[in-house]
């Protein structure tokens, strides 16, 4: 095995210890590939903590969760970044044109309200599976005679606890439900009842749509905050890559190159 390059950051070694017990913190395809990244991140906090010391950054410990605080060079690294990088929060007038440029994103999700009638079935069972398409068929042919009979079927022959409210699922969003039944949901007028039964893993169903609202563009003010923390983030993030670029490019590092990898790497 060919022994790894020494790495330095301004004097200072990263140990191939310190480094291996970093690339525990660092998901990658191959030990190789982690101990890379571990080594990148290492030296940037070498940077960050050498500036620390540059600048005479001092910072009491605080309290991050019940019964857990910061060591005292996490403490000086976070007062380094606010004062270097403060967080800027974002105007209105900027999450006004954001919001105003991607109304696509800010959209309420489809609502259904349906009611069913479950004939369970395995689709393994091939034989099983038939028959209760067929009693869902014939479930449909006399409510295709009297709707009105719908909460009665569902009470006396469904086989899912809804039943007991006479088929009746609440609100439905995409996602909650079996992809084939909610596909018709989108197919059916409000009151419509499935003309052929729905099959899905858990059997035939006979659907009916009761209730439908499409999603519609949430208003400025409902999504502003969510937008402005976004903005603030994004901004901050930017920021600290052209701050930790800077050191980099004025420090000394040799065994490895830093300058296409100025992530932020601060946990």
């Amino acid at each position: 095995m060919s022994q790894r390059t020494a790495i330095t950051v301004n004097g200072v070694t990263l140990t191939p210890q310190s480094i291996a017990s970093e690339a525990q913190h660092h998901a990658a395809k191959t030990p190789a590939a982690a101990y890379v990244a571990a080594a990148r991140a290492l030296a940037i906090r070498t940077l960050m903590f050498l500036e620390c010391e540059r600048l005479g950054v001092h910072a009491e410990p605080e309290l991050i969760s019940p019964g857990k605080r910061e060591i005292e060079d996490e403490a000086r690294m976070r007062v380094l970044l606010e004062t270097s990088v403060p967080l800027i929060e974002v105007k209105k007038a900027a999450c006004r044109a954001y919001y105003d440029a991607n109304k696509d994103r800010f959209c309420a999700p489809d609502l259904f309200e349906a009611s069913h009638i479950l004939f369970a079935a395995d689709p393994g069972d091939e034989s099983g599976y038939l028959q209760a398409i067929t009693q869902a068929m014939d479930a449909i042919g006399e409510l295709t005679q009297n709707p009105a009979l719908f909460e009665t079927l569902a009470r006396e022959r469904s086989d899912c606890d809804s039943r007991n409210s006479g088929g009746r699922l609440g609100q439905i969003t995409d996602g909650t439900m079996a992809p084939e039944f909610e596909m018709f949901l989108y197919t059916l007028d409000e009151g419509q009842i499935a003309a052929v039964p729905v099959k899905t893993r858990f059997g035939a169903h006979v659907l009916r749509l009761d209730k439908r609202v499409l999603g519609q563009i949430l208003p400025f003010e409902y999504v502003r905050e969510r937008i402005g923390t976004y903005l603030t983030e994004r901004d901050w993030r930017q920021r600290l890559a052209a701050y930790i670029h800077k050191l980099v490019e004025a420090a000394t590092i040799e065994g490895i190159d830093l300058s296409q990898h100025e992530e932020n790497v601060v946990q």
